[in-house]
């Protein structure tokens, strides 16, 4: 990404931005209270993305050739291309673990096992416990999604709730684990360790975590008993996910960890039989094509947001936040604002990240921002929007598991831990004595 204090600020250069988020926000919205079904996924994502693009190279300075190829380093930004190839490989993951039968063993063994009416909590509990060992909410989506719905069809639940508790539980690992993209961006944007931004963040995330299991326990109970019933399952086929589990607790490479998975669902479905060599490798196709949504989302997003940012765009959003800033907790408030806009505007947390972590840096600097925090403002709130944005690579790839059973406004209404995670950080930035507390158990900076 450009550095965004270079440019000079433009309003005018977040219009092809408005025009995307605009077509596909419009458009999900007339049709979701029209009645329709999924009506955010109608429209998909990369045509209304291709549309600010377009509007970008009719609007910006500079010569065709200029613009394509800040388009190009936009598309082919180490981040941008990082998450396409983990969509890829969680793809494949998923699919093929599915294929050779390991998303109806590890159902059947959770609806043996888990009484319906904790289910919506264990899900939580679930993802919450794979992203932070994986470092990804993208990947912890992709290996618990056909889970989830399986559990929730299977134990009466709201299929709407169970997603959301699945999401929170994503955003929660995502948000806190170390090995996460996110982490990594804003402790290297901030200069600060992982281990003390860790801590502070987990002083914030673990309250909210709590008070969104005991909502789930409350409002996660089937609409009539359900009786717990033995069902059949083979334990070795859901062997795949405690093996990725294991591999990220290890401190493995995400990429490794996510092809060994692959690996190893694949050696399982040969040996039983599920498939042959052809057709394992006609499933991980099937599991990349899958992701082309988000992979193309991606891409076109990562270009768009280049050209805004060397535009004036950031720069622009920059100016009116610091320009609001009168002290240290305004300060916070406005790296949380900024980050949270950049979020809105190119739908990748790392990325707006990425984008803000700079000038996030030298606003601490400034107004006496302890850079640990800074660092945990930047990771929760690019989280917490991300979380519940409708064009995110995370809602698209939660709500496609649902086909069209369930969309977004439905499960909008359930993002109880996104909603606390913001609330805490809030009660951590305007409450002394709750910072003070954090801080004192940490080295000196």
């Amino acid at each position: 990404m450009t550095n965004e204090s270079e440019n000079t600020p433009h309003f005018h250069a977040l219009i092809p931005f408005g025009i995307f988020i605009g077509i596909y926000l419009g458009t999900g919205f007339y049709l979701e209270f029209s009645g329709v079904k999924m009506g955010f996924y109608k429209l998909p994502g990369p045509v209304a993305a291709m549309v600010g693009v377009a509007a970008a190279f009719m609007l910006f300075k500079g010569s065709l050739e200029q613009k394509f190829n800040d388009f190009l380093s936009g598309c082919g930004d180490k981040n941008i291309m990082t998450m396409c190839v983990i969509y890829l490989l969680a793809g494949a993951f998923a699919v093929v673990s599915k294929a050779m039968g390991g998303v109806d063993a590890t159902v059947n063994l959770g609806i043996t096992y888990i009484p319906p009416q904790y289910l919506a909590a264990g899900i939580f509990a679930m993802a919450s416990f794979i992203s932070l060992a994986i470092g990804t909410s993208v990947g912890a989506i992709v290996a618990l999604g056909p889970i989830a719905v399986g559990l929730a069809e299977e134990g009466h639940l709201s299929l709407a709730l169970v997603l959301a508790a699945l999401m929170g539980g994503a955003m929660f690992g995502d948000n806190l684990s170390i090995i996460s993209d996110t982490t990594i961006a804003s402790t290297r944007t901030q200069d600060v360790g992982m281990q003390d931004k860790f801590k502070i963040n987990l002083y914030i995330a673990l309250p909210a975590s709590v008070l969104t299991l005991i909502l789930l326990l409350i409002w996660g109970q089937p609409p009539h008993a359900t009786p717990v019933h033995a069902h059949s399952y083979e334990l070795i086929k859901t062997l795949p996910y405690v093996f990725v589990l294991v591999l990220a607790l290890l401190g493995v490479n995400v990429f490794l960890v996510l092809f060994s998975g692959i690996a190893l669902s694949g050696g399982i479905g040969l040996y039983g039989g599920h498939f042959t060599w052809l057709s394992l490798g006609q499933e991980v196709y099937k599991g990349f094509s899958s992701m082309q949504e988000i992979f193309l989302l991606s891409l076109l997003t990562g270009g768009l947001a280049y050209m805004v940012d060397k535009e004036g765009g950031v720069a622009w959003i920059i100016s009116k936040i610091e320009g609001c800033i009168k002290g240290a907790k305004s300060a916070k408030v406005g790296i949380a604002a900024l980050v949270s806009l950049v979020d809105l505007a190119v739908a990748n947390n790392t990325v707006a990240i990425v984008i803000v972590g700079a000038i996030s840096k030298k606003i601490s600097l400034k107004f006496g921002v302890d850079r640990r925090e800074s660092a945990v403002i930047l990771d929760v709130f690019s989280c917490v929007f991300q979380g519940i944005i409708p064009y995110g690579a995370q809602m698209l790839i939660l709500l496609s598991f649902a086909k069209e059973h369930v969309g977004f406004l439905e499960v909008a209404g359930f993002l109880w831990y996104q909603g606390l995670l913001g609330l805490f950080t809030f009660l951590y930035i305007f409450w002394g004595a709750y910072s003070q507390v954090v801080l004192k158990r940490l080295p000196p900076k």
